[in-house]
């Protein structure tokens, strides 16, 4: 349902901000950019923007990321996508890193010598990496003997990985049923191709039907 309270200049700006940032667009982020006095409210603007891609089939959508809201694809034209820019972008975190990142993530806060137990090697390297990349961060120090610094996620592991919170993380059933069941995996260009050109075959014979 449409909203009349949002003008079309609001969405135009939010959407081209959401365009043009590489980070998620906060609230925050939105005033600053806009004319003191001016008001918009993000989180509607994005509702309202979202309701006219879906009814235009648009192949993106606005998603909550963090404390933000960011532009993105649609995931079944993922390896279209791919294809295009030539390469993965999460292929660039090694498998060890990945693996260190999933124990932080799902047992945040987390000392180094606990990941250790949990992965059975050395992760100083490892560790050092994502703090660069700013994926993890030092949220203190534990109690434990000698005191280890304790390791949490980020805003920017949100942005990377496409989540609002670290809440929506995938409980371990969820994955589960995700991989053996194969949801949300991305299609190739022929899947796609296949998949319009049924609907446009259901399509001709509903409108057969009704004739």
């Amino acid at each position: 349902m449409a909203n009349n309270n949002i003008s079309i200049i609001d969405m135009q700006l939010v959407e081209a901000l959401l365009i043009a940032s590489d980070v998620p667009l906060t609230p925050e982020r939105l005033k600053e950019c806009i004319d003191d006095g001016h008001r918009v409210d993000l989180a509607e603007t994005v509702e309202e923007l979202n309701e006219r891609y879906k009814v235009n089939q648009h192949a993106f959508y606005i998603m909550p990321v963090g404390k933000g809201f960011q532009i993105v694809t649609v995931n079944k034209y993922e390896n279209v996508v791919r294809n295009y820019i030539n390469r993965n972008v999460r292929a660039r975190l090694t498998y060890a890193a990945l693996e260190t990142l999933a124990v932080i993530a799902y047992k945040q806060p987390i000392s180094k010598p606990e990941i250790e137990r949990v992965r059975g090697v050395n992760c100083s390297a490892v560790l050092s990496t994502l703090l660069e990349r700013e994926l993890i961060t030092v949220s203190g120090r534990s109690d434990a003997p000698g005191r280890p610094l304790l390791y949490v996620t980020t805003e920017e592991f949100l942005r990377y990985f496409g989540l609002a919170t670290p809440a929506d993380l995938p409980r371990t059933r969820e994955l589960d049923e995700l991989f053996s069941h194969g949801e949300s995996q991305p299609q190739t260009l022929e899947e796609l191709r296949e998949e319009q050109e049924q609907g446009q075959g259901q399509g001709q014979d509903q409108e057969k039907e009704q004739g």
